[in-house]
């Protein structure tokens, strides 16, 4: 028997079996798993209303809330493409991404009306934008409630294609525009089963969404979760202290959040006045993480502490770093605490190797470095509409993650520097040249770079340095300013060093890595 894989199945397994049990939490808002599949069977049949047509792309602009955790199975229901977007991005750059992704209909929470109002005109194959939380006013053609309210709550299933495109994410690249990475059906529903089997998920487990569901699929969290019947809560905008009053209220087990946040729970002076007994797991990613950062959670947030590794194009996760009993019993505590910092080892499912420049394995030594490599189900389709970045990463049956690393002789990875000028800033990629695009059309700059430097507080942030053009004047305010009506404000270099020069090699090209260096002077890694 071959049926076809479709994550529909992990809401059609909750409601069946957990439909009475409380699914999502929301602020005041509650729904049980019966509840919540309603909610989605009709957000499918509205969005078949709407005219969105199969395979036609529906993108989303909001925070962590249950409209778009019900997009995550609603969209599919209807046979369209999910595209969740960043909205921590700039009215151009979102303008870009729905404008390449060709999405047809647009929902967007009010607060970013004056994004919408600002890109509107430019998207004619927008057709139906649907406001949420808000009266229809200003671009909106819908209300999300009014819209679920006139739909049917019939379920049609339908008929799905496994390897069809079901989300759509966009993720910085070197190229400076955002790339678009497919994720088919297939993709996510193996995802999801590898995800509940690595992370170790029960129904009696509540994860609180701290992660953006725009960010590389949620983590995977609405599937594995769902799939699991665990509990959802919705964390809208992260600020530590109402981060920790939901974990005592609904006695979250599970944390998944980047290292910034995890440095700020920590650090927080609301830290000793919540109940956090509840909590289990924290799981680190979107960044490397210290040991003194793992070691501080779990004496200050009294659970386990790991970090996991993943990409958007991998949907997400390929490795955790799990203890593992046989080594926990052979080794010093300080050697098993040290391995619960490093990038881990692979989940099942997935196949990671490290290699040379020749595509030989580096040694096992935890030494020699290499480009982690990987082979799996859940590796992406492609780039969508680009055949040729598609062709750069994916070679030989491996995806190429452009991670620089060393393996030991028990299979477990450490990231140690970036083959690609991709600046992780509290876990968001930021791409160098999309930024030195930006500078490089103020009419006084010659030629700029930016390299990551390392941060305490955001782990990396982007340093440009820049070259004038003779007899030309800026100051670093000024560029800075140029480059905000342009750029999100989370991309904009808060330091900029002007250069009368910058080296090159032999065919011109700027020496990114020599300028790095004295910022990461004095550090073992060349990622923090």
């Amino acid at each position: 028997m071959r049926i076809p894989l479709s994550v529909l199945e992990f809401r059609d397994r909750a409601a069946a079996l957990f439909g009475n049990v409380e699914a999502v939490i929301d602020g005041d808002r509650r729904f049980t798993y019966a509840e919540y599949a309603e909610r989605t069977h009709r957000l499918a049949n509205a969005i078949r209303g709407l005219g969105v047509a199969a395979e036609d792309r529906v993108t989303f602009i909001s925070y962590n809330c249950h409209q778009l955790l019900e997009a995550y199975y609603g969209v599919l229901e209807a046979g369209a493409v999910l595209n969740p977007v960043n909205i921590r991005l700039a009215a151009p750059e979102i303008g870009y991404i729905i404008g390449h992704a060709g999405s047809t209909a647009v929902f967007y929470h009010a607060d970013f009306r004056p994004m919408v109002e600002a890109m509107q005109a430019d998207l004619p194959a927008v057709k139906r934008w649907v406001v949420m939380e808000s009266p229809i006013e200003g671009p909106a053609t819908h209300e999300y409630e009014a819209l679920l309210a006139d739909a049917s709550p019939a379920y049609d299933p339908p008929e799905v294609d496994e390897d069809a495109m079901a989300e759509l994410f966009y993720t910085s690249g070197t190229t400076g525009k955002p790339k678009g990475v497919v994720l088919t059906h297939r993709n996510l529903y193996l995802h999801g089963l590898a995800g509940a089997l690595a992370l170790r998920m029960t129904d009696a487990d509540t994860m609180l969404h701290v992660v953006p569901l725009f960010h590389v699929n949620g983590w995977g969290a609405p599937h594995w979760m769902t799939m699991m019947g665990g509990r959802h809560v919705m964390l809208r905008k992260f600020d530590p202290g109402a981060l920790l009053r939901l974990v005592a209220e609904h006695r979250v087990t599970y944390l998944l959040a980047v290292p910034t946040i995890f440095n700020a729970l920590v650090n927080s002076p609301e830290l000793g006045s919540h109940d956090l007994s509840s909590l289990k797991m924290a799981i680190i990613g979107g960044a490397p993480a210290s040991p003194t950062l793992v070691r501080t959670i779990e004496e200050k947030l009294g659970c386990q502490a790991i970090v996991g590794y993943g990409l958007s194009e991998t949907t997400p996760i390929l490795s955790l770093a799990w203890p593992r009993a046989v080594l926990t019993a052979a080794e010093a505590p300080e050697m098993s605490a040290a391995r619960q910092a490093m990038t881990g080892y692979a989940i099942a499912g997935v196949n990671l190797r490290v290699v040379d420049a020749e595509g030989a394995d580096v040694l096992p030594d935890g030494e020699q470095i290499g480009e982690i490599v990987a082979r799996s189900n859940t590796v992406m389709e492609g780039y969508y509409r680009d055949p040729e970045g598609t062709a750069e990463k994916i070679r030989d049956g491996w995806f190429h993650t452009g991670d620089m690393a060393t393996i030991d002789e028990a299979g477990y990875i450490s990231i140690k520097d970036r083959s690609k000028d991709i600046i992780i800033r509290g876990g968001e990629n930021i791409s160098s040249v999309e930024i030195e695009n930006a500078f490089a059309s103020h009419p006084a700059v010659l030629e700029v770079a930016v390299v990551a430097a390392p941060d305490d507080r955001w782990g990396e942030i982007p340093v440009a340095l820049v070259v004038l053009k003779p007899d030309a004047a800026a100051t670093a305010q000024q560029l800075r300013t140029h480059i905000r009506t342009q750029l999100a404000d989370f991309k904009v270099p808060r330091q900029i060093e002007f250069r009368e020069s910058l080296p090159k090699g032999g065919t011109g090209k700027i020496l990114k890595a020599e300028l790095r260096e004295p910022f990461w002077a004095g550090r073992a890694a060349r990622v923090n």
